[in-house]
């Protein structure tokens, strides 16, 4: 997968994604990830990519005509354009399963108070990681990468390590235990440790509900509206 990310800071996206899953992945050619910098296409010897917004009000705004240039330059036929923005579609597990099935990716960040509206027709998708601000959209997009990255073929070791995942069937994943058995008078449910995999199956399958009923039950009654409809 080719991914493109346009933005003012790019250490601040490529330090995070050249460490661990992520790194080995676009050292091994399974990702390969690319920047495109606004200030690069700027139109004065300032190098200036930003203004007063129109209105007044705090803040600068990312003016339109220097991110248009930096997305042209590496956007290709196939392209999929994605503007991270708080007013954005929700991300959860399965847009990051959709991302993961395009050939081409490209990742617009946001800087200060934003970008100028315009810009917004230039994208395919306008993506939120939550309901909250941050600096940039630069962790933003570390976040949906690395997501997607992991569940591109070959990039982890075992085929099938994202399917039981927590959110991958609309449930938390169930807990996970390792040595020793017993750690401060803490023991290991006895069900892991019986050899039995249709019991260790439905041990999970059991604790991952009562776990997401637990902490999120707003995913466990969004599953079982789900699970009526199918009726």
């Amino acid at each position: 997968m080719r991914i493109d990310v346009v933005t003012l800071f790019p250490a601040m996206v490529d330090a995070p994604l050249s460490e661990s899953i992520v790194g080995r992945a676009r050292s091994s050619g399974l990702l390969d990830l690319g920047f495109s910098n606004p200030r690069d296409f700027s139109e004065d010897r300032h190098k200036t990519v930003d203004d007063k917004p129109y209105g007044g009000g705090t803040g600068m705004v990312l003016m339109a005509e220097p991110v248009y240039k930096a997305l042209k330059k590496v956007k290709k036929k196939g392209s999929f354009v994605i503007l991270l923005t708080p007013k954005g579609r929700k991300f959860d597990q399965a847009m990051a399963l959709e991302l993961a099935k395009k050939k081409r990716l490209i990742f617009i960040c946001g800087h200060y108070e934003g970008i100028d509206e315009r810009v917004n027709d230039l994208a395919d998708l306008e993506l939120s990681l939550g309901d909250y601000v941050l600096t940039g959209g630069e962790p933003a997009a570390v976040a949906v990468i690395d997501a997607v990255t992991r569940l591109l073929p070959g990039v982890l070791k075992k085929e099938d390590a994202t399917v039981d995942e927590t959110f991958s069937m609309g449930l938390l994943e169930a807990p996970h235990y390792t040595r020793p058995r017993v750690w401060r008078k803490k023991k290991v449910p006895e069900a892991l440790l019986s050899g039995n995999h249709k019991l260790i199956s439905r041990w999970r399958h059991n604790s991952a509900r009562a776990l997401t009923g637990k902490k999120r039950p707003d995913l466990l009654s969004a599953q079982m509206n789900a699970d009526e409809k199918t009726l």
